[in-house]
């Protein structure tokens, strides 16, 4: 059961007023604080005023698409502890590799089911309750989950969520092999269906942004973390 959610705000965007109304109802259940936009500039103006702790964003809408407001809010750090799930009604993997790769945490496929949708959101914010702990230190780097950012020789880099998650589970057992599979169960939950390519993805991005190669590939196996001295 998700704790204390009414403390959480979701922000729903999608031009199909349909779908808005669905989501709507089925999250005000769960009791979550909802607000809704038409469009993605709808969206960008609502953003700053209703600050959500979590955005469920369609990729395809006139005006500003999905892909296009998730760059914008990412290239923000003021933004980038907020999550970002994409509605899509593309079942390409061409598709949700581009969201994943502008910084959404998640995606989910149209038709919406809402029993689906519920336990994703909710499943988001287990694993982000989870995530609460100790700093992790390894040589020059600190992996500090409060903050949900890396410090590297004193330099913060900022991570978006998966990111940052994938980051600490590796970190969190250094030179540790983890299957690829483990890596998806505990980064992306059980009802997340992503291919290997997702973790392909987030490793590359970690790897730029960290200005180093810490994250090692064990080639048909998975990845562990190793940080030179």
């Amino acid at each position: 059961m998700l704790m204390d959610p009414n403390s959480k705000k979701v922000l729903l965007v999608d031009d199909e007023p349909d779908i808005l109304q669905i989501i709507s109802y089925n999250l005000t259940k769960e009791g979550y604080q909802i607000s809704t936009a038409k469009n993605g500039l709808e969206a960008l103006d609502k953003i700053p005023v209703f600050k959500p702790d979590l955005i469920i964003l369609d990729l395809m809408m006139p005006q500003m698409n999905g892909i296009e407001v998730c760059q914008i809010l990412r290239s923000k750090p003021e933004y980038n502890d907020t999550l970002i799930i994409m509605l899509t009604a593309m079942s390409d993997e061409s598709s949700q590799i581009n969201g994943l790769e502008t910084g959404a945490d998640d995606y989910i496929n149209k038709p919406i089911r809402p029993k689906v949708l519920i336990s994703r959101v909710n499943a988001i914010f287990r694993r982000l309750q989870k995530e609460a702990g100790k700093s992790i230190k390894i040589g020059n780097m600190v992996i500090d989950p409060e903050r949900f950012m890396a410090v590297l020789d004193g330099k913060d880099i900022v991570l978006a969520k998966k990111e940052f998650e994938l980051l600490h589970l590796l970190a969190s057992k250094p030179g540790r092999v983890f299957l690829r599979n483990e890596i998806l169960s505990q980064v992306w939950g059980a009802e997340v269906i992503v291919g290997d390519r997702t973790i392909d993805v987030h490793i590359r991005k970690i790897r730029q942004k960290l200005g180093i190669d810490c994250v090692t590939t064990v080639k048909g196996v998975g990845y562990k973390f190793e940080l030179q001295d």
